[in-house]
Formats: structure tokens, C-alpha cells, sequence
């Protein structure tokens, strides 16, 4: 007779119980965040609006602004708010091509102002923009964007949930660094604002399992903590693995840039992933990318 085995909910704040800096008392924050999320998305077709600019646009543009954040060296906070304004501001107001640039550098600005102590002044933004655009631009759209966004300047981002869920998911340097890549590949893609800041954060984490440990890591802790299943992140994941396989090829490689400038090499991994199909019949099949 078989012994049959049930996998136990880890309590993951328990361990920080005593320690003043974890503050685990505001845990429920995060059910908080999950309630609130949608009211920073937008609408994935909302570029059909936009007569002069399109989705390979806005990506040249995230691509640049991921690395103009790396050489100032902001949080990881600032990059994932900024390209939420973008996207936000986009979707309600109608751009043309020439200012798109200055939308970018306007949003990394608020977005500095909001997360970090030292930020990006005007001149340092004029300066990157090849002086393309004056300081009366610079503070006539920092004064369009933050009307036309009601001021709103804190809906929770993929990154809100990224710290948690790497915490459920007991990361360690590999894991973190791997999953940061990842989710920032898909801040690139237009396509993938079909897809929830949280559910996101839990895809990312979830290839990143995949890519580094292998199959199984995804346990009851991380469904309970995310709410989302192995087979409801498997289609996200698919996408994602794709990113990562063409992430080096290609102009756009900003984000392959600066990973593999990080400690570790990310290049070890970029065609070694481990991904689970889940055939009708519930047998598993593992690929390789």
C-alpha cells in the first residue's frame, strides 16, 4: 500500500516574526494590492487608438528607458512604475511619433520623483534626449501626463509582487536575478499587458524555477501565496520562454545587456530551459528550449 503524502502550507513570515524591519503585521497589504491591480492596467489593444506611434515604438522605447535607469542606477521600483505611466498615459492620450521620446524621459522623471531620494533632474534628461526637446517641453508634458493620470502615482506594479512571491518561493540570488530578467523581457512586449501585474510576477518566477532547478518547484506554498496554479501560468510561461530565446538577437537587447553584466552569467541559460507540457491525459512531457 502505497503511503500517500500531503504537502503542508509553509507559513513564510513566521521566520520575521521578531523582526522589526519585515513589519509581517502588514502582510495583508498584499490582498490590498491584488484588489487594486486592475486599476493600474490597461487595455492590451489600447494602441489601435494611436494614429502615429505602434507596439515596436513603445518597445524601442522601453528598451532604451531599461537602459538609461541601469546607467543611473535608480530602483528596480522606478523602472516598473515608469513603464506603467507610459502605458497608462498612452492608452488616454493621443501621441505623436516625435514626442513619444519625451513621454518616456517624462515618466522616468515622475517615477523617480515618487520612488528614489537622488533622482534625474530636467537637464540630466534633456541632455539624454540629445537635447531633442527643451526644459518648457520637459515641463509642460510632466504637467499633461500627471492631469490626464488624476495624480495617480501608485497602483501596484509586477514589482509589488515580485518581492513577495520570490520570498514564497524561498529565491535565492540565481533565482532572483533570473526572475527579474525575465519579467523585465516582458515589460518590452506590448503583448503582454493581457496579463495581470501579480500573474506576471508569478509566470516570471515560475520559468525561472523551470530554467535553473527543474520541474516540481512550484509547490502548495507558492499556490496559496499567489493564487495561481502550475497550469494556469504554463501559457504565460511559454511566451516568456520565447523572449528569453531571442532576448540576445536583435536591436532590441537592453535587457540581455545589462543581465549579462550582472555577477553570475545569464548567457549559461539562455538554451537551457526545462518547460512542462501537460498532455490530455495528465502524463508530463519535459521540453527543451
Amino acid at each position: 500500500m502505497e503511503d500517500t503524502f500531503e504537502e503542508n502550507i509553509i507559513d513564510i513570515d513566521s521566520s520575521d516574526a521578531k523582526n522589526p524591519l519585515a513589519v509581517v503585521d502588514y502582510v495583508d497589504l498584499y490582498a490590498c494590492y491584488k484588489k487594486m491591480e486592475n486599476c493600474g492596467c490597461v487595455s492590451p489593444d489600447y494602441m489601435v487608438k494611436q494614429y502615429d506611434i505602434n507596439e515596436r515604438m513603445r518597445a524601442i522605447l522601453i528598451d532604451l528607458l531599461i537602459e538609461v535607469h541601469h546607467k543611473f542606477d535608480l530602483r528596480d521600483e522606478t523602472l516598473f512604475l515608469t513603464v506603467n505611466l507610459i502605458d497608462r498615459f498612452l492608452a488616454k492620450q493621443i501621441v505623436e511619433r516625435k514626442k513619444l521620446q519625451l513621454v518616456g524621459l517624462v515618466a522616468m522623471l515622475l517615477a523617480s520623483k515618487y520612488e528614489e531620494v537622488l533622482f534625474p533632474v530636467v537637464d540630466d534628461l534633456i541632455f539624454i534626449s540629445d537635447k531633442a526637446y527643451t526644459r518648457q517641453e520637459l515641463l509642460q508634458m510632466e504637467w499633461l501626463m500627471l492631469h490626464t493620470l488624476q495624480f495617480t502615482m501608485s497602483p501596484p506594479t509586477a514589482h509589488v509582487f515580485m518581492r513577495r512571491f520570490l520570498k514564497t518561493a524561498q529565491s535565492d540570488r540565481k533565482l532572483e536575478l533570473q526572475s527579474f530578467y525575465l519579467i523585465e523581457l516582458c515589460l518590452v512586449e506590448y503583448e503582454m499587458l493581457k496579463y495581470s501585474p501579480s500573474f506576471l510576477a508569478a509566470a516570471a518566477i515560475y520559468t525561472a524555477q523551470c530554467t535553473l532547478y527543474g520541474l516540481g518547484q512550484w509547490c502548495k506554498t507558492c499556490e496559496w501565496h499567489t493564487s495561481y496554479t502550475e497550469d494556469e501560468l504554463l501559457e504565460c510561461s511559454r511566451l516568456i520562454v520565447g523572449f528569453h530565446q531571442k532576448a540576445a538577437t536583435g536591436k532590441l537587447s537592453g535587457v540581455y545587456r545589462k543581465y549579462s553584466n550582472l555577477s553570475w552569467d545569464i548567457q549559461q541559460n539562455m538554451n537551457q530551459h526545462i518547460f512542462l507540457y501537460k498532455k490530455p491525459h495528465n502524463q508530463q512531457r519535459m521540453y527543451s528550449y
